[in-house]
């Protein structure tokens, strides 16, 4: 049984009443239940007050520690073939998803820097929505992937580069749909090499 659902329960609350004490829709308390989404850092702080349990048990993690797969290496430059290798795994302790909704690329190419160095590890969260301004993995055409800042407007979608060196890339509405170039995740985290 999801632990959220389960300590619900215990405690005789409906999903409606959980949903009031946590300042949030009956439908986001069903989501979380069913695994399809899961609780931002905020709610889940409110989530283990409201019920009076840690985090971790929320989570289902309290004693371990998630592996996350490297899939492979993504281009910071322009977009090149895909990798789907598992190159190793990153260790993560308490995380706020499913550990199938994350993994790991390793990073190839300077258009990212000063923030993110040849050989540094992303861990990205999957989706394929991203908010304007975060930095994302997206794949053009059937496999070539690149990791960029991510920004639409009228359906017209710019990839962009930190280093001021590379070009913006930028994808009408009809390339989106024909190439097609989608959003495959958001970067949660950055492992820099030393």
């Amino acid at each position: 049984m999801n632990p959220i659902r389960e300590c619900r329960i215990e405690r005789g609350l409906s999903q409606q009443k959980l949903a009031d004490l946590v300042g949030v829709h009956q439908t986001a308390v069903s989501q979380w239940e069913k695994g399809r989404t899961c609780p931002d850092k905020n709610s889940l702080l409110r989530l283990s007050a409201a019920l009076g349990v840690s985090a971790d048990r929320l989570l289902g993690s309290a004693d371990e520690t998630a592996k996350i797969p490297v899939l492979g290496y993504v281009r910071a430059g322009r977009p090149n073939e895909a990798s789907q290798q598992v190159l190793g795994y990153e260790s993560m302790g308490t995380i706020t998803c499913p550990v199938e909704e994350l993994f790991a690329l390793r990073i190839r190419g300077d258009s990212m820097e000063p923030r993110f160095a040849d050989g540094d590890t992303v861990i990205v969260r999957r989706t394929n929505a991203v908010a304007d301004g975060s930095v994302c993995v997206a794949l053009v055409g059937p496999d070539e992937a690149t990791v960029k800042i991510a920004d639409t407007k009228n359906g017209t979608l710019t990839l962009t580069a930190l280093n001021p060196a590379y070009e913006p890339l930028v994808f009408t509405p009809e390339q989106v749909e024909s190439l097609p170039v989608r959003i495959i995740g958001r970067v949660i985290e950055l492992r820099a090499r030393f």
